[in-house]
């Protein structure tokens, strides 16, 4: 008889941590609350590295959707940090609209990864609606529009503690047992049609 593997952590646990906890202490400084100094340690440690080592693991579990999340991000974290400091020491400084293009790219990424979360859970599709109206906001923030990078922050703040939420779910579900944070049905249900015919041509 084989020996059983060891179970194996979920990542996600510690992708979400870095992405809601970044996401948050960059919104507590766009509400002119603290520096920048917060915000570019966790942009390169637990939202930039920490999410790229949470996707290299998804990577290893076949999970695209998280491998792609946690890695992009990751990498968001990271290049956003970058600017700051570029801007900071006068190197390569990028103006207000050059920062408008580079999170209207990313605007078009999450785009994608919003259409791919409405199929996992509520959660995650709620997580990533918030994400991509903070991502519009900004961009208009950054093309005319600053008031908007406060109505921004606060999308994005909920975006973050959806995130936690999301992280809570996992994490409690195996401390206690049973699902303590229900994370709610994929808002677009999985077509049961082409199941049903594999099925009927795997019995014939």
């Amino acid at each position: 008889m084989a020996n059983a593997q060891p179970p194996v952590a979920n990542p996600a646990v510690v992708g979400l941590a870095g992405f809601g906890l970044t996401t948050l202490i960059l919104q507590i400084h766009n509400l002119g609350l603290c520096g920048l100094g917060p915000v570019i340690a966790c942009g390169l440690i637990f939202g930039g590295l920490a999410q790229f080592i949470a996707g290299f693991q998804e990577f290893k579990a076949g999970n695209n959707f998280g491998y792609s999340a946690f890695v992009s991000y990751g990498a968001f974290w990271i290049s956003l940090s970058i600017i700051f400091l570029f801007n900071k020491y006068d190197i390569y400084k990028s103006s207000v609209t050059d920062i408008g293009y580079f999170l209207v790219v990313w605007t078009l990424y999450t785009s994608i990864m919003w259409v791919s979360a409405m199929r996992v859970h509520g959660a995650m599709a709620s997580t990533f609606t918030l994400l991509l109206a903070g991502f519009i906001l900004l961009d208009l923030a950054h093309f005319g529009y600053p008031a908007m990078n406060k109505v921004a922050a606060y999308v994005l703040i909920l975006c973050a503690l959806n995130a936690w939420y999301m992280m809570a779910h996992v994490i409690f579900m195996q401390v206690f047992g049973r699902d303590v944070l229900p994370v709610g049905k994929p808002w677009i249900e999985p077509n049961p049609a082409p199941q049903a015919e594999q099925t009927q041509a795997q019995q014939a």
